[in-house]
């Protein structure tokens, strides 16, 4: 029997109206594959206030190891009348349901959890996770605490509650952590349930410190533009929302270290909104070429290169090159470079639907013959055919001053 998937859409929810469930268990030990649970604490949390609370034992179905039982005070005999996980799971997911989950190395308890739901036939409802010893790691200072562990970090943030190794105290004495924590994290420009989780991850101070950089940045597709303290370009890219592209450069999902060399300098991101991806495309190549910033790759073998190149013929029309020209000599206007021949044609066939432009290599007459019959492309409307008598001259030249901008 398979269940309702649980979801969660409180990514981007600022962390003063997000619900958490703050969650412990205890277990007879070892790994969930051998190993059961014997206890579930929670507590439901919003704004700092405590919403709701669950706690129950679970007979695990086997005997708590001796260890287990002198370390949490739940043996057997305690467990003979509890409800079987089958009964305490659906309570909790339940309770659960529609929360970020926090829990003290959360992977362990997570681990549990989905062993559980796939044990029962259950579909784990995957929900965003927080861990508070990571957050911890992060947050305070080093040689602020000895350690990470629940009991240092509940004493340190005077908890109302001390650790037990039971799982109601326990989860109880994480979520005075969790809101210690939360109280650390203004420095840090944390407001989001986003926020903390990229600053949990493996992110470097640099990507933390920088991240108030994509604030603001329009959700639309367009350039965006790093710039230093002097506001020269330091990186150019494109995407079709600017801000979510931003933002993950302030991410562990950025993990190239050159990015992370221009991040650590950055000092302001320029967006560039654009009406579509191609104008975006096009404008990002062109401000590449114009300004030449450290951050994006070249090509190191520069006859690899390939480059667009409008003629400034009477008919101008695109062909693929391999060489510019200095200072345009030729009148020409060049867009590249591209790395490979597939992605330069991709781009010269988009212009060319999105401009009708010639890919003929006739000299066009300023005044064509009457009897000049047309190409395939000006039967299929692909083609403004200014070789034609019919063609408009002026037409064609206001397109190709399109393509050329």
């Amino acid at each position: 029997m398979v269940h309702e998937q649980l979801t969660t859409d409180a990514l981007g929810s600022m962390l003063s109206v997000t619900t958490f469930v703050v969650v412990d268990l205890e277990t007879t030990g070892g790994s969930p594959a051998q190993a059961g649970i014997t206890e579930i604490g929670a507590v439901r949390i919003r704004g700092g206030e405590v919403l709701g609370e669950f706690a129950t034992l679970v007979n695990p179905g086997i005997p708590v190891p001796p260890f287990v039982a002198a370390l949490t005070g739940i043996n057997d005999a305690l467990l003979a009348t509890a409800p079987r996980l089958e009964a305490a799971l659906p309570s909790f997911l339940e309770f659960m349901r529609g929360a970020v989950l926090i829990a003290h190395n959360a992977p362990y308890d997570i681990g549990f959890l989905k062993g559980a739901c796939a044990l029962l036939g259950y579909a784990w409802p995957n929900p965003l996770v927080l861990d508070t010893a990571r957050i911890a790691r992060v947050a305070l200072q080093r040689g602020e605490v000895r350690n990470c562990k629940l009991g240092t970090l509940a004493a340190h943030f005077n908890a109302t509650v001390t650790p037990t190794h039971r799982a109601f105290d326990d989860a109880r004495a994480t979520a005075d952590v969790f809101h210690g924590l939360v109280g650390r994290l203004g420095d840090f420009g944390v407001q989001t349930v986003e926020d903390l989780q990229a600053f949990s991850s493996k992110v470097s101070v640099a990507q933390r410190t920088k991240r108030h950089l994509a604030a603001g940045l329009p959700d639309a597709p367009g350039v965006y533009v790093f710039k230093d303290s002097s506001g020269a370009a330091l990186y150019i890219g494109t995407s079709k929302n600017i801000r979510t592209r931003v933002r993950g450069y302030f991410t562990a999902s950025e993990t190239r270290r050159r990015m992370a060399e221009m991040v650590a300098i950055a000092h302001e991101v320029t967006p560039i909104v654009c009406a579509s991806a191609l104008e975006a495309r096009v404008r990002e190549l062109r401000l590449i070429a114009e300004h030449q910033p450290r951050y994006n790759q070249r090509s190191k073998r520069p006859e690899k290169q390939l480059w667009l190149k409008l003629t400034a013929e009477h008919a101008p029309r695109i062909v693929i090159v391999r060489q510019v020209l200095p200072d345009e000599a030729d009148g020409a206007r060049y867009l590249g470079p591209f790395t490979s021949m597939t992605v330069a044609q991709s781009v010269s066939e988009t212009l060319l639907e999105a401009f009708a432009l010639r890919t003929c290599t006739l000299r066009i007459a300023r005044q064509p013959r009457t009897n000049t019959p047309g190409c395939a492309r000006a039967e299929l409307g692909t083609c403004a055919a200014p070789c034609t008598s019919s063609g408009d001259s002026a037409a064609y030249s206001a397109l190709a001053a399109g393509a050329r901008l």
